[in-house]
């Protein structure tokens, strides 16, 4: 930015740009498990999502993959598949004039993608064990960006209340979050390449990146149970979106809330998953990281054929940490932090007040399985004589 120019005083300060105060979280320079410098790169191809999509695991769990099981979620797939290809671009010939701070412009990023709608943005460094190494067409991936910026998306409290987890509207909930998240990070990766620096997006349907390790160190989490980044705010109850740059950005350190001592001593999630694909034993290291170690076929087998609903979230409804803000809520994450001899109370108390249960009064989709060219009753209903509930 050109001398003489003058911006606003949230680029400069260290204000709390979103409805969730991650500014105030402790920053360590290292993230609460361990990372060594000796981890492969993963290809694609082997992930359980394209292996399912390609019928690795057999012809009916492929089937029920291409399903469009029931309508909201239909809707919301055709819409998902959109944004596949625009995730780069060209560049603007010359970088606008804007100011040179890094902390200047990773305040800029985050208030633009709070803008567009994420409910928690964070900016950390782009490792290359964290790069694919290839792609789904089994082409070798070559992406040197320094920089990620990660935008998180909620995927509704209210809705999760109402349901089980594993129902009818739990693969809705999870594609409503990609949906938001694609549209997210092709919007702000188009916007960089317009100020002249370059900058892709990486989202459900066209990703290079693998990120669940990229949101622990962008401070967006701590390793949980489950095996993926766990959010102080928003549990596990999110989806991310990524975007790679060398536009000159800050990073955020890591985060530490205490999550490792909780998620040693709670198994709330393992006790609830109906495949009980999630362990109840310590973390391992794995590929040269430390983690608590999902089977994730298992998981991924009942998500897609599940036979009373689509889809599968029990563990994100389960969670102590899947709770609104508010008081009383916000003291208990302090406590979780400051008085660990007091989580094992806490995880009392949240079976005590009844957290973890469907409370179906905030019900408000219907129960459609799609059959025959049409949505109808669900099989599942239909032969245990109960009909559709409203």
């Amino acid at each position: 930015m050109q001398e003489g120019k003058n911006y606003g005083q949230v680029l400069c300060g260290e204000e709390q740009l979103s409805p969730y105060p991650m500014e105030k979280l402790k920053r360590v320079d290292q993230p609460t498990i361990k990372i060594t410098n000796n981890i492969q790169r993963i290809d694609y191809r082997n992930s359980g999502f394209h292996q399912a999509e390609h019928g690795h695991f057999g012809e009916a769990m492929y089937r029920e993959f291409w399903r469009s099981k029931e309508p909201i979620y239909s809707a919301e797939r055709w819409m998902t598949g959109r944004f596949k290809g625009l995730v780069d671009g060209g560049i603007a010939a010359s970088q606008a004039p804007l100011p040179r701070e890094p902390a200047v412009l990773s305040q800029h990023i985050k208030k633009l993608g709070y803008f567009f709608g994420a409910d928690i943005v964070g900016i950390g460094e782009l490792p290359q064990w964290a790069v694919y190494s290839h792609d789904e067409e089994g082409n070798p991936i070559e992406l040197n960006h320094k920089y990620t910026i990660i935008l998180l998306y909620d995927q509704q409290y209210e809705t999760m209340k109402a349901s089980t987890g594993h129902d009818w509207v739990s693969r809705s909930q999870s594609t409503l979050s990609y949906v938001h998240c694609a549209m997210l990070s092709c919007m702000v990766a188009d916007y960089i390449r317009k100020l002249g620096y370059p900058a892709r997006a990486h989202h459900l349907t066209d990703e290079q990146v693998v990120m669940p390790p990229l949101l622990i160190l962008a401070g967006l989490g701590e390793a949980s149970r489950l095996g993926v980044a766990l959010n102080p705010f928003l549990g596990l109850r999110f989806k991310a979106g990524v975007v790679t740059t060398d536009m000159p950005l800050l990073s955020d350190k890591p985060i530490d809330f205490g999550l490792q001592e909780f998620c040693r001593q709670c198994r709330k999630c393992a006790e609830a998953c109906p495949p009980q694909a999630i362990t109840y034993g310590d973390k391992v290291m794995h590929n040269g990281y430390e983690i608590w170690k999902l089977d994730y076929e298992r998981c991924l087998h009942f998500r897609i054929m599940n036979p009373k609903g689509s889809g599968c979230g029990t563990c994100i409804r389960v969670c102590p940490w899947n709770k609104p803000g508010g008081w009383i809520h916000n003291g208990v994450r302090w406590m979780v932090k400051h008085t660990p001899w007091m989580d094992k109370f806490v995880i009392k108390m949240d079976d005590v007040w009844g957290y973890g249960k469907a409370d179906t009064r905030g019900k408000w989709w219907f129960d459609l399985e799609e059959g025959g060219g049409s949505f109808r009753t669900p099989r599942a209903q239909e032969s245990s004589s109960e009909g559709p509930e409203a």
